[in-house]
């Protein structure tokens, strides 16, 4: 897989935003306009100083919140003077409004906010548990993603990534997993983002959640036929599988597993094994085995070595 340069963040709108989080905020949209400007810095911010006047490093791309502290400073101010820091705040950038705490948001601002074009939300919740629940999901839709031809399970508790070229079996693999007691991440199709601040990958299905298609089969419905612990909504990705096929491989495989290779999705390393396809090998066995063994080395426990060391010490002997 080409390796990306240059990751950049996932865009996206208040709209979206709002969407994800209105449930678990509590949120309530009271002034709509504005509501399909893009979150360039997917962060919360108190505009404390900004309301002073004073808009030295105004963090104009972040979300604002306006607490209690906030609002009270405000609420010290005459009529005049209040509306026009709230256009100030506006004129130097600010998009978007955040009311936490349950507090009122006058006619005032939503007069003012509505006709400069800028979003109004408010909240019950207070203002550091709203930038604490909020700040999980900004760094979620922005997290860097893609969308891989594969089909990825939770092996042995590691999350495994089977690729390869159609017709090698991958889904078939899977159905052979799922029922030896592992579960489905997603089939066919992978979506994978990346979790920026721990340098982590993580795999979910999509819209294509809990489903599988099987050749000669059809569409199966997985938590149907094997109970709702037989699929995983999202799984960190841990090991990648390439299936290839046999007459595909290219000069003699490592037989003895020495070499440690990996693949960069996203701009994360993550280990990679090849596995040869053909008429015969037992794919969910492989599979599994393949899964056990990382867990070992990434344990610190590595056969090769051990079995070398051991013969050096029979030869010595």
């Amino acid at each position: 897989m080409s390796t990306d340069k240059n990751i950049e963040a996932t865009p996206f709108t208040l709209r979206q935003f709002v969407a994800a989080v209105q449930d678990r905020l509590k949120l309530d949209v009271v002034v709509e306009a504005g509501l399909d400007h893009l979150v360039i810095e997917p962060m919360m911010y108190r505009p404390g100083l900004a309301l002073t006047g004073f808009f030295g490093n105004f963090a104009r791309k972040r979300i604002q919140v306006i607490g209690k502290a906030e609002n009270a400073y405000l609420a010290s101010l005459g009529k005049a003077d209040r509306i026009a820091r709230i256009r100030a705040l506006f004129e130097h950038g600010a998009y978007c409004l955040v009311f936490a705490a349950g507090l009122n948001v006058s006619g005032e601002i939503k007069e003012i906010a509505q006709q400069a074009g800028v979003s109004v939300l408010s909240s019950p919740l207070l203002t550091r548990n709203l930038i604490h629940a909020s700040t999980f999901v900004l760094e979620t839709l922005s997290a860097p993603t893609t969308k891989i031809y594969a089909t990825t399970v939770e092996v042995a508790g590691l999350g495994v990534m089977m690729r390869g070229a159609p017709g090698l079996g991958k889904s078939e693999t899977a159905l052979g997993l799922i029922k030896h007691g592992h579960a489905l991440v997603a089939d066919d199709l992978t979506c994978v983002r990346r979790d920026v601040a721990n340098n982590m990958l993580f795999a979910s299905a999509g819209s294509t959640r809990n489903y599988m298609e099987i050749r000669g089969i059809g569409i199966i419905h997985v938590p149907s036929i094997f109970g709702v612990t037989s699929i995983r909504e999202e799984k960190r990705l841990d090991l990648v599988i390439t299936f290839m096929r046999m007459e595909d491989v290219k000069g003699e495989l490592d037989r003895v597993g020495e070499e440690h290779f990996t693949t960069d999705i996203l701009g994360v390393q993550i280990p990679e094994l090849v596995i040869p396809v053909s008429a015969g090998r037992d794919l969910v066995n492989l599979v599994e085995i393949a899964a056990q063994h990382h867990k070992l080395r990434s344990a610190g426990y590595d056969p090769a070595k051990a079995l070398d060391e051991q013969l050096k010490r029979r030869a010595l002997a």
